[in-house]
This record gives C-alpha cells, sequence and structure tokens, in this order.
C-alpha cells in the first residue's frame, strides 16, 4: 500500500492551485527569501514556459523546484554538457542544481611530474 507524498501536510493537487507567494511561504527561510526577493530573469523565463515544453534545457541551477514543475523533464548543465533531471513531487522546495554532479570523480593513476622518488613507490598489493 502505497502512501502519496505531501509536502508541508498538502497534496500535489493543492499546492498547484497556490501562487508562488504562498508557495513561499512553505519553504524554509533561505529559499522563501530568494522567491520574495524576486526571481531572475531566466528563472521568469523557465516559469513561463512551463506549460508550452516538456523539456527545457536551462544553466539555472538556482531555480527553486516549484509545484508547476512536477512531471517535467529539465537539461540542466552542470558546466560541460546538459544532464536530463525528472522532477518528481519529493524534490519540491529543492534547487535543479542539487541534482547534478558538476565535479568529477577524481581518479588518481602514477604520480605525476615532480614527484620525490619516495612517493613513486607503487606498491604491488
Amino acid at each position: 500500500m502505497a502512501q502519496d507524498f505531501k509536502y508541508r501536510g498538502k497534496d500535489l493537487e493543492e499546492l498547484k492551485e497556490l501562487s508562488l507567494e504562498e508557495f513561499a511561504e512553505l519553504l524554509p527561510s533561505d529559499k522563501r527569501r530568494s522567491i520574495n526577493r524576486k526571481l531572475t530573469d531566466e528563472q521568469k523565463k523557465i516559469l513561463d514556459n512551463l506549460e508550452e515544453k516538456d523539456y527545457i534545457k536551462t544553466h539555472a541551477r538556482d531555480m527553486i523546484i516549484v509545484p508547476d514543475m512536477v512531471g517535467k523533464t529539465f537539461g540542466v548543465y552542470n558546466g560541460q554538457e546538459y544532464v536530463d533531471v525528472e522532477i518528481e513531487m519529493e524534490m519540491l522546495g529543492h534547487y535543479l542544481g542539487e541534482f547534478t554532479r558538476n565535479r568529477k570523480k577524481v581518479e588518481h593513476s602514477a604520480p605525476g611530474l615532480g614527484a620525490t622518488r619516495s612517493s613513486k613507490y607503487i606498491p604491488l598489493k
């Protein structure tokens, strides 16, 4: 028996009926303040294109996920490429950039230039 996800006691239909300012009251203080200080031009453009498009490419990693975005797919730029992020109900109130990695995992192979003789020793195990 799967239970429906609720954000602050409200389901998705109730959240979609709220205005952006009313939804901001449910968010933590840092995200509420950024909405109250007004969105950037790129963030406003994303909200305007939500009804028209199902896939939106963006560089705005600081965009807060609002209820109208649920079910859409975003191409979020990580500095090298666009990573597809499908928005789910559990992502409400988070930033788009939280769901894409923008740093590679560091893998060291052999010692580089300028390594000392003692640091060049690589055990066989």
